[in-house]
């Protein structure tokens, strides 16, 4: 499986928002868990997919990345979602500037292909921004009694993985999503994404 590092361009982007976008993220955070982000506003819908790469039961992705030498074979957790779809955890880190990243896989284990569009959410504005993506994950801390929304810039471009249009009979697509950091003593967050069943992620880092 092919990994590579977010872009620098994309870091840059992150860095220049990197207090509006952890302002953002902090304020939807519920003493409960919180409910789902707001789904205010409207927009044009989502770009359709390429023909041709839903044909081929192919995946594009643009600026996005899952980090180098993270090895495949490490299973942090695994979870499975609706028709076949398994998603594989390899690594779950703290990175400098108050990141969480999230890098794995997913495979499309059945027998037909599948849309990605539940995978974005259903916040209005981050789904026109971010189609085909997999920014409608979320982080729970229980300790903490926060729940954590991926991280965004300004214009509400996701800090995650996009344009995974459509996943084949056997084919699998890496991915990579960027949270705000729980505090240094949450060692252990919910992870969700729509159609996934919910799993436990240790943190390391």
């Amino acid at each position: 499986m092919s990994m590579r590092r977010t872009t620098t361009t994309r870091r840059a982007m992150a860095a220049v928002s990197m207090t509006a976008a952890l302002a953002l993220a902090l304020a939807g955070c519920g003493d409960d868990g919180g409910d789902e982000p707001g789904t205010e506003g409207s927009g044009a819908p989502s770009a359709p997919a390429s023909p041709s790469a839903e044909d081929k039961g192919e995946t594009q992705q643009e600026d996005t990345a899952a980090g180098e030498n993270v090895d495949p074979d490490v299973k942090l957790a695994e979870t499975r979602g609706q028709g076949g779809m398994v998603l594989v955890v390899n690594e779950v880190k703290r990175d400098s500037g108050g990141f969480l990243t999230i890098q794995g896989a997913i495979t499309n284990e059945g027998d037909q292909a599948r849309t990605t569009t539940p995978w974005s959410g259903s916040e209005v504005n981050i789904v026109n921004k971010n189609p085909n993506s997999v920014a409608g994950a979320t982080l729970v801390d229980k300790m903490g009694k926060k729940r954590y929304y991926v991280l965004r810039d300004t214009d509400s471009r996701c800090l995650c993985t996009t344009s995974i249009t459509s996943l084949a009979p056997g084919k699998t697509t890496p991915f990579f999503i960027q949270f705000p950091a729980p505090p240094q003593g949450t060692t252990e967050v919910d992870f969700s994404l729509p159609t996934f069943a919910t799993t436990s992620l240790k943190i390391s880092g």
